[in-house]
């Protein structure tokens, strides 16, 4: 958080610093890591709004509700500075509906002020978003302050409105604004902005968000134990390490179930085990369950056909990382079939966020330990 603050300082005094990028597998805490970025920007005094990418949503709504709740954070004392920028906000949003579309049909953002003409409402997202974040900027810049957008999901953007956020990052960073974008998403985030604009690694500090070391799951443990006057022993540290592989959900699963079966401290390794049934049925239908119903036919038939051929692997002695990466050739094998006729359940699966490409010719799962989920319940 330390880091984050000096980020924040940095950009509130028109010092060049590029906007902030998070990758993880699901249930590593990305979205809890974003909501802890952005409490340290309110406490910065900064403006700033949050909204979830999806695929079937373009950028200009959520981005203008985001502006919208950041503007009004900034606390600027000529309102009508604050009337003018809520202004080119709104024109931004109106925007979202074609030019006949009738009034009934045309989204109403809820800003008071009235549509500012000739100001980011061209049509075209990538000009509009360099122009309505130059005047976010412009007004943070006013107060000595700042104003931040968190986007989580960040993979679901589209194309054209990965190129128009590429474009708008850029063009703040060369005018020094106090602006900054801070985005979380699966592991082929930083594949997906590269695609769109050839300079995005020099527009993004990227992190990739793991597992917890030992050390660290231990504390998350331990800690609101002490709290309760409780411990752990070293051999259910041991075992819950093993069994959730240090991911922090699974830590929060196991943890919950293990402290709520455990009859007196310390805990031990033999809590952990009994615990382990109903912690692995309660990820089962929450966690792994929930993903999978989403699935059609044809993409369970994927999805467990990736998992057979990550565990051949595994049987040879290969060793895999958590979202056991595997070639998209050898699914099509697995299952009989060609490649192209399972492009229809791999682009589903990928628009469901249930999978992921982080090369090319190559297909992993977006949530660690799927397949050995999936091999369980075949």
């Amino acid at each position: 958080m330390r880091t984050f603050e000096v980020v924040l300082e940095r950009i509130a005094r028109g010092r060049p610093e590029r906007s902030i990028v998070l990758t993880g597998l699901r249930g590593v805490g990305k979205t809890v890591l974003l909501n802890a970025l952005r409490s340290t920007a309110v406490r910065a005094g900064w403006g700033s709004g949050k909204f979830e990418a999806r695929p079937d949503q373009g950028l200009r709504r959520p981005v203008s509700a985001a502006l919208h709740v950041a503007v009004r954070e900034l606390g600027h004392p000529q309102q009508e500075d604050v009337d003018q920028v809520l202004g080119v906000i709104k024109a931004f949003a109106l925007r979202d509906a074609p030019a006949n579309a009738k009034l009934r049909d045309k989204w109403q953002p809820g800003i008071d002020a009235p549509a500012q003409t000739g100001r980011a409402d061209s049509g075209d997202i990538e000009i509009d978003l360099v122009e309505l974040l130059t005047d976010v900027g412009g007004l943070a810049a006013d107060v000595g302050k700042g104003v931040a957008i968190f986007i989580d999901e960040m993979q679901d953007l589209g194309p054209d409105d990965v190129s128009a956020l590429c474009a708008a990052c850029h063009e703040i960073s060369q005018n020094g604004l106090p602006v900054i974008v801070v985005g979380a998403g699966l592991p082929h985030l930083p594949a997906v902005l590269s695609a769109s604009k050839s300079y995005s690694e020099r527009l993004f500090r990227y992190n990739r968000i793991d597992r917890l070391d030992r050390a660290a799951a231990e504390h998350a443990l331990q800690s609101p134990a002490r709290e309760e006057d409780a411990e752990w022993a070293p051999d259910a540290l041991e075992a819950m390490y093993a069994a959730t592989g240090g991911y922090p959900y699974f830590i929060q699963a196991y943890g919950k179930v293990t402290w709520d079966a455990a009859p007196q401290s310390p805990i031990t390794a033999r809590d952990v085990e009994v615990a382990g049934p109903e912690a692995e049925e309660e990820l089962g239908v929450g966690f792994f369950g929930s993903r999978f119903e989403r699935a059609t036919p044809g993409e369970r038939e994927y999805l467990r056909a990736m998992a057979d051929v990550a565990a051949e692997l595994l049987a040879a002695g290969e060793e895999l990382d958590e979202s056991e990466s595997v070639a998209t050739s050898d699914v099509a094998k697995n299952l009989d079939r060609k490649p192209q006729s399972l492009s229809p359940a791999r682009d589903g699966l990928l628009k469901k966020g249930l999978i992921y490409s982080g090369e090319r010719g190559r297909i992993a799962f977006t949530v660690p330990h799927f397949g050995r989920y999936l091999r369980s319940i075949a």
